[in-house]
């Protein structure tokens, strides 16, 4: 591949997408990953799911309380400055405990944001 394929992203240039009316983000898509910055309003919900992407999660500002595991049996408190490494088809939940920005790495880059049937996140 050439260096013609380098692409150069500026994130003031990328538009926000809303998800909800507490959540928003912004999304760059390479061939085998993604990265997205996620706005979450204090008290936001990203109900359980899982998904086969890999994830690693880290925290610019704010906090977020995140459930692991289908039984929600394991409780984390992620805060700015600490990351956090999702497995592939780990159910997770997460709640903001204030006004947060994340910054969310996929491998593979999730198809269901790309095309809108992200639905559990309308699970409220």
């Amino acid at each position: 591949m050439s260096d013609a394929a380098v692409r150069h992203f500026r994130w003031a240039d990328i538009p926000q997408e809303r998800v909800t009316d507490v959540i928003s983000r912004k999304l760059i898509t390479g061939d085998a990953m993604m990265i997205a910055q996620v706005f979450l309003k204090k008290d936001a919900l990203v109900p359980q799911h899982s998904h086969h992407n890999e994830q690693i999660t880290y925290i610019i500002s704010g906090a977020l309380h995140f459930f692991i595991g289908a039984d929600r049996a394991r409780e984390l408190v992620v805060r700015a400055g600490e990351v956090l490494h999702i497995p592939s088809n780990v159910p997770h939940e997460a709640r903001a405990l204030e006004d947060t920005l994340d910054v969310d790495v996929f491998n593979p880059p999730r198809q269901d944001w790309l095309d809108g049937t992200d639905n559990y996140f309308r699970k409220t």
